[in-house]
């Protein structure tokens, strides 16, 4: 009976083993691409909270993820040409309210520009008062084309669609995994924030869209 019990030890150890090694790989991958994030905006109090990935793409300071922030301070990293058009726009959405899509350039640490992609929904209050913004931005530089960019907006619909009501859902996920939760339930999780972006990055860039 020694015997077998060693086995399955054996054979459960092994297993993790090999669970735990294409974790690392997706790890490295998303500590490397930083193609994804997730932002918060209370616009009452006029606040902004990014997770990681945003928070090095918008900003450029990886120390600012999962705080308050205010001011030009939440678009620091954002190319100084598109700063008036973004902040112009955005505020002309969050009034509308409903969907909301903007492409816009940031530079990176090392000077690279970038085009992001931000898709998020504006909420109001009973008196018709934004009150909350949430989205997913992605980073589509190699998707881009040479053609016109899309403004801010918002949409005839007032209810998500199936892959907006999915990213709502992750990133309420990811917003209840504090840093004590496992490493590798907080990457599962950005995995799937990815996926769910990378497909509706993709749905914006089917025809007659």
């Amino acid at each position: 009976m020694d015997a077998r019990m060693g086995q399955r030890s054996t054979t459960r150890v092994n297993a993790i083993d090999s669970f735990s090694e294409p974790l690392d790989r997706l790890h490295a991958a998303l500590d490397a691409s930083c193609v994804v994030g997730t932002w918060d905006w209370d616009v009452a109090r006029r606040t902004m909270v990014y997770d990681l990935g945003a928070a090095r793409l918008l900003t450029g300071d990886a120390s600012l993820a999962e705080q308050e922030i205010t001011g030009l301070d939440i678009i620091a990293a954002v190319h100084p040409a598109d700063h008036a058009w973004l902040i112009k726009h955005t505020q002309e959405a969050v009034r509308a309210g409903g969907l909301m899509l903007a492409e816009y350039r940031v530079i990176d640490a090392d000077g690279q520009v970038h085009w992001l992609l931000s898709r998020g929904r504006t909420y109001h209050d009973a008196t018709g008062q934004p009150v909350r913004s949430r989205g997913i931005i992605i980073d589509i530089t190699e998707l881009r084309g040479d053609g016109e960019r899309y403004v801010v907006t918002s949409s005839s619909s007032s209810d998500p669609d199936m892959l907006e009501r999915a990213a709502d859902h992750a990133m309420e996920l990811k917003r209840m995994l504090t840093v004590d939760a496992p490493a590798d339930v907080r990457a599962a999780t950005d995995l799937l924030l990815l996926a769910i972006g990378r497909a509706l990055v993709t749905s914006e860039f089917e025809p007659g869209h």
